[in-house]
């Protein structure tokens, strides 16, 4: 009997997912939810993709996978996919490299002043030649680099950060004693700890009730003064209000955002508006980008490939990878 697979969103093209199940697994694409039928819904062995929404459960007689194509999975109701016995995977082996380089090239774009000399240079390249000016400039072997959640992609930009001689340290209560030997870095054992002695903090941890805001007033109280921010990893981590209050009283000298808590950017925001209008007392010390750390055609097919992999292996040899809510799974299909 074959193994019917659902892709309720995809492309055009199927090859990379096809390649990756390899034989034995019958695979069916739509181009979104509105195109799925009862009869796939009811006879899917496995979902890969966007998770189907709730209203969906009901429908899924058959399925015994949903392995969600992101990192992310905060926005999937995990423990009633879990209830109903189906595990939900994610796909953290893809976008490691992409989104570490992304958080360090913000830290450069900023500690380089990269985006200020171009926008400088765009409004008067003469006058505005100013190779000796370099208001965010840092030595980057005289900083400490702090990571919050030495995850995989934490752990992967706090390697980079050493190849520029930085000091370095993290914050993560749930990783073992001894890790920090294993990667000749420092670590601490709060919060507050790190910011009062990180001139660049980099935010990897994921989104849930613990994290939401972990980055608000307490930590900003606690920060050493003149820091730089970068969030590469999701927008609700950061409290922009705090973010703002603390960026316009100079504990934080800058930020480089590619996450925000609303996307795209809510102009209504105090943070967000100020920067768009450009206000003075923000220009050049913040920088956006649109959720694109993770992107390079190289990713693309990871993640493809590598979901496809992961619902494949489990339907067809009983391997489960990367199941996020194992705590929720009393009984599997």
């Amino acid at each position: 009997m074959s193994i019917r697979l659902l892709w309720p969103r995809s492309g055009r093209d199927h090859s990379v997912e096809e390649e990756a199940v390899g034989e034995g697994i019958v695979t069916e694409f739509a181009r979104g939810f509105q195109e799925v039928t009862e009869e796939q819904w009811r006879n899917c062995d496995g979902v890969v993709g966007v998770a189907p929404p709730l209203d969906k459960l009901p429908l899924l007689d058959k399925c015994r996978v949903v392995v969600k194509t992101a990192v992310g999975f905060d926005d999937v109701d995990v423990e009633a996919f879990g209830k109903a016995g189906i595990p939900v995977c994610n796909c953290p082996d893809y976008g490691t490299r992409e989104v570490a380089d992304h958080a360090i090239a913000l830290m450069m774009t900023l500690t380089k002043s990269i985006a200020f000399h171009d926008e400088c240079l765009r409004e008067d390249p003469v006058k505005n030649w100013r190779p000796a000016l370099n208001p965010y400039g840092r030595r980057m072997a005289a900083c400490t680099f702090g990571v919050v959640g030495l995850g995989r992609i934490g752990t992967t930009a706090i390697r980079r950060a050493k190849v520029f001689d930085m000091d370095c340290v993290f914050y993560d209560p749930y990783q073992p004693g001894g890790i920090e030997l294993a990667l000749g870095i420092r670590r601490v054992d709060t919060l507050a700890e790190l910011m009062a002695q990180s001139d660049i903090v980099s935010v990897h941890t994921p989104l849930n009730d613990e994290t939401r805001n972990l980055i608000g007033a307490q930590a900003f109280a606690a920060a050493k003064r003149g820091m730089i921010v970068i969030n590469t990893a999701r927008g609700p981590i950061i409290d922009l209000d705090a973010l703002h209050d603390a960026m316009k009283d100079g504990t934080v000298l800058a930020a480089g955002l590619d996450v925000l808590p609303d996307e795209p950017a809510n102009l209504n925001v105090p943070l967000i508006a100020a920067w768009h209008r450009d206000e003075d007392w923000i220009r050049h010390r913040l920088v956006i980008t649109p959720h694109s750390a993770f992107f390079t055609p190289e990713s693309v097919r990871d993640i493809r490939a590598f979901s496809a992999r992961t619902a494949a292996r489990y339907l067809r040899d009983g391997i489960l990878m990367n199941c996020v809510n194992e705590e929720f799974l009393t009984t599997r299909r």
